[in-house]
């Protein structure tokens, strides 16, 4: 097993296939009109993976496919597939905003695709029209449903709190969850990529979204578990388990396993780096396994971004990047490095 300077292991990769999505959210993509990855850029899927074997025999067990919004590549679940053949990758998931959910749900299920994470930050269909400039809200719904009926397990609903936006849909969505056997992650509105509305007045953090439950339910327990998820989890009087991300208030970096390989192969070894490690250019230079390996474990074994600890530690807070920023360099925006 690898570990970093701070004792983290390579253990979990997010592999984002592609930088486009078919939403605009005001926390991601506020704007219409992006600078894309060049085509030519984009993995190949025989590329990606090759590039995740490479990484499960240097001790990754888990793989996320992202995006962007994943299921824009329609060869999704051939790369899921492949992907799912490896002995090696324990969990392999799939976090989606469930537009395309339901035409993709069974492909996925039979290329091996072990569970899926649906983005949905509210239940009311103008709201959600308000927050992602797109009238899907019923195909998200259905997305939902279909994942479900074919057969995925441990289904997850991933809801970005936003103060002044959707605070007040925290017992709805949980209750939403509670009937259809999901488990709803509350996340705090954080600063990278294309948050550039962002700022501090708008997180609704952790702390407050405890409070406003335990009005509502009584005493909120924690539930104590091994592990290095991005969630904090905890139980309500009648047993349903919930989760809380709080990057933002309460930054977990000590036990962050995760890093990000774009879809154009660069590899970032934190959410908030502002530089990351090409694996393209070797990769279709003809670099062999060993080569490769070598680079990854030299930028593993050399890491010590904590990065969330250190926007913390800021007296004064904005958004990480500038909107020129973003524009001067698309692997900043988190729709490209998989956020």
């Amino acid at each position: 097993m690898f570990l970093d300077l701070l004792s983290r292991p390579l253990r979990s990769l997010r592999l984002s296939v592609t930088d486009r999505c078919n939403l605009r959210c005001q926390y991601c993509m506020p704007e219409e009109e992006y600078v894309w990855l060049p085509r030519k850029d984009i993995l190949t899927l025989e590329e990606a993976s090759r590039l995740v074997d490479i990484f499960a025999e240097l001790g990754v067990s888990k793989v996320r496919l992202t995006g962007g919004e994943p299921l824009v590549r329609r060869d999704v679940a051939v790369l899921a597939g492949m992907i799912a053949r490896n002995p090696r990758i324990e969990d392999l998931a799939i976090t989606t905003n469930g537009v395309l959910l339901a035409e993709a749900a069974q492909a996925l299920y039979d290329a091996g695709l072990h569970r899926v994470t649906v983005s949905l930050d509210t239940l009311r269909p103008d709201r959600f029209r308000a927050l992602t400039r797109r009238d899907s809200h019923e195909k998200v719904l259905n997305g939902i449903k279909a994942a479900q009926q074919v057969g995925f397990k441990g289904l997850k609903i991933d809801s970005v709190i936003m103060r002044g936006v959707n605070e007040d849909e925290l017992v709805d969505l949980l209750e939403f969850c509670k009937q259809i056997g999901a488990e709803v992650r509350f996340i705090e509105y954080m600063d990278v990529g294309g948050a550039t509305l962002w700022s501090m007045d708008k997180v609704f953090s952790r702390a407050e979204i405890l409070e406003a439950l335990t009005r509502q339910y009584g005493r909120i327990e924690p539930v104590v578990e091994a592990g290095w998820a991005p969630a904090d989890r905890f139980v309500l009087p009648d047993g349903t388990v919930f989760g809380i991300i709080a990057s933002t208030t309460t930054p977990f970096c000590r036990t962050c396993d995760r890093s990000r390989l774009t879809a154009d192969g660069t590899w970032y070894l934190c959410l908030y780096a502002q530089r990351g490690i090409d694996l393209r250019t070797p990769l279709r230079a003809g670099a062999s396994k060993a080569e490769l390996m070598s680079t990854i474990v030299s930028g593993w074994t050399g890491r010590s971004d904590r990065g969330a600890e250190e926007r913390h530690e800021l007296r004064f807070r904005d958004a990480l990047v500038s909107a020129e920023g973003l524009r001067q360099d698309p692997h900043l925006e988190m729709h490209t490095r998989g956020g």
